[in-house]
């Protein structure tokens, strides 16, 4: 099976591990790709946005299945153009994609077929006063602010009354997250602990992978603004068999019936990200993609063959059989990031110690915003520079495995949280 794998962060890096250990893998490809993922497969020079480009490769290269791991792509209709040429992809299509590309759709989408999510109104930049009237209906704080677009895991806010609601509000309809903030979900906060729960679906069909735990605040103990993800764990105890139940019943068939109803059949990995509240789960954001950085743990505790799996998916006959264990242990995936993410931040630093970190036993290294540069020297070129994921057969095993790795890595400015799992722990009673 020769597989073209689009995207270069943390999460294709991971991907491309998994895809590259299935008995049937032939030729393995990357775009853009990254250091890391090309220790595993073979740079295609293409340009992922110039669809007739992708198009002429898999013609050319006999590709078998395209797997996309971010959305953009996705936004842009690739997977579209490529299943038009006949070619199969592992990724929903562009109208299917809007449950993560459009907040506002997705909202509106879970309250017409009652799918479990915050109360909401949605406002486009020119209905301002209309939205801060809004604000003030909302008796209680905090409040949260969505950008309607894609902004990198970054266009949410939390606001913490009603003067930093309306400022939060101005600086999204002021364009601090461009386009994406041309219109915004405001909704009430949700109490309770958020997990994630990713389905791989072929329409009608899915199977849950391990639920994981992200942490989204750039420090310790929650601190600091949202980042596109500072660590994660799997499985994550606080989604129980009897949560998971729900979350298959209330949220997973009836997004994939809803989306059949629509004429849009989601095919490829739904990322149900949740929050949970004494037992019961509520819809925080859907994904249409492999999340980042919680793939690194959840397919770290996955057995089966993933190329095989996605292959089905995409052929509208998923074989949920070909996963033998989707919790083989744990797993914590620790990121190391640039000093200044998620704001400004210097790209170019030598990385070091990636090679005693993964001599420990356990540790693997994934890059996420790495480069060489013209010495070929690895450096910075990102905010997330790379995850560090232990594994261990308890999650207190995974977790000192991680940060065991972590001390060896350098670069200038580095920083990452000291408490990756530590929710974890409590739940485990570890």
């Amino acid at each position: 099976m020769n597989i073209l794998l689009i995207g270069s962060g943390g999460r294709e890096h991971a991907l491309a591990l998994a895809l590259s250990r299935s008995p049937e893998a032939g030729a393995l490809y990357a775009a853009p790709a990254n250091p890391g993922i090309l220790t595993l497969a073979q740079h295609a020079d293409i340009a992922v946005s110039q669809h007739d480009s992708v198009v002429k490769f898999c013609k050319t290269h006999h590709i078998d299945l395209v797997v996309i791991g971010p959305e953009q792509p996705l936004e842009a209709g690739l997977s579209d153009d490529l299943r038009t040429e006949g070619i199969v992809v592992f990724g929903p299509s562009k109208c299917a994609a809007q449950l993560e590309t459009s907040k506002g759709f997705a909202k509106d989408f879970m309250a017409k077929y009652g799918i479990p999510t915050a109360a909401f109104r949605r406002f486009s930049s020119q209905q301002r006063d209309e939205a801060i009237a809004f604000v003030h209906e909302l008796k209680s704080t905090p409040i949260v602010l969505k950008a309607d677009g894609l902004a990198a895991g970054k266009g949410v806010i939390i606001a913490q009354s009603i003067p930093e609601a309306i400022s939060a509000l101005d600086e999204i309809f002021g364009g601090a997250f461009g386009a994406a903030g041309n219109e915004v979900v405001i909704e009430e906060f949700l109490h309770g602990e958020e997990a994630s729960v990713f389905a791989i679906c072929d329409g009608e069909r899915f199977i849950t992978l391990a639920p994981a735990q992200d942490h989204k605040r750039a420090f310790d103990n929650d601190e600091g603004k949202n980042t596109g993800g500072m660590g994660a764990f799997a499985p994550a105890a606080i989604v129980s068999e009897d949560v998971l139940a729900k979350v298959e019943q209330l949220i997973i068939k009836l997004t994939l019936a809803g989306m059949m109803q629509e004429g849009n059949p989601f095919s490829g990995c739904l990322f149900v990200g949740l929050m949970i509240d004494n037992g019961n789960p509520n819809v925080v954001e859907f994904n249409c993609r492999f999340g980042d950085p919680e793939t690194q743990a959840v397919l770290a505790v996955t057995e089966g063959d993933l190329a095989n799996l996605f292959l089905s998916s995409a052929l509208g006959n998923l074989r949920p059989e070909i996963i033998t264990n989707t919790r083989n242990g744990f797993a914590c995936n620790v990121v190391i990031a640039s000093g200044g993410y998620p704001d400004a931040f210097t790209k170019g630093y030598e990385i070091t110690g990636i090679e005693q970190a993964e001599a420990e036993d356990n540790v693997t290294v994934f890059h996420a915003g790495t480069a060489l540069n013209l010495s070929g020297t690895l450096v910075s070129s990102g905010g997330r520079v790379l995850g560090v994921c232990g594994r261990g057969e308890t999650l207190r095993d995974a977790i000192d495995n991680a940060y065991s790795g972590a001390s060896h890595i350098e670069f200038t400015d580095k920083f990452y949280r000291k408490d990756i799992g530590k929710k974890g722990l409590t739940k485990e009673n570890l």
